[in-house]
């Protein structure tokens, strides 16, 4: 029996050391992929930063203002019949007339 003991005793060490080896190179390869993707974060950083669109260098245009109050509706057959009116009563030369005419037309 004391070589059963001594053989039982021989493989508990050899499994001992086989597995903290096992454990220590587990970690030795942990440390290594964490290692490499923190160089793979990096360098992704640095292509962002260095490929990153550039900032505008101008400012985006503001909301466009509201719109100015409307103008106060000019009843145009109203004020060409009353221009014509000062015409025939002969207020109004012809020329006065035509340029009168011509402003409330275009604005």
């Amino acid at each position: 029996m004391p070589g059963l003991v001594r053989g039982v005793a021989r493989t508990a060490a050899v499994v001992g050391t086989a597995g903290a080896v096992h454990h220590r190179q587990e970690k030795r390869w942990a440390a290594k992929d964490q290692q490499a993707a923190q160089a793979a974060a990096y360098q992704q950083q640095q292509y962002a930063q260095q490929y990153a669109p550039p900032p505008p260098q101008y400012a985006e245009p503001a909301a466009p203002p509201p719109p100015a109050p409307a103008a106060p509706s000019v009843d145009l057959v109203a004020e060409l019949t009353k221009l014509s009116d000062l015409k025939a009563a002969g207020v109004l030369s012809d020329a006065e007339f035509e340029a009168a005419k011509a402003k409330l037309i275009n604005g």
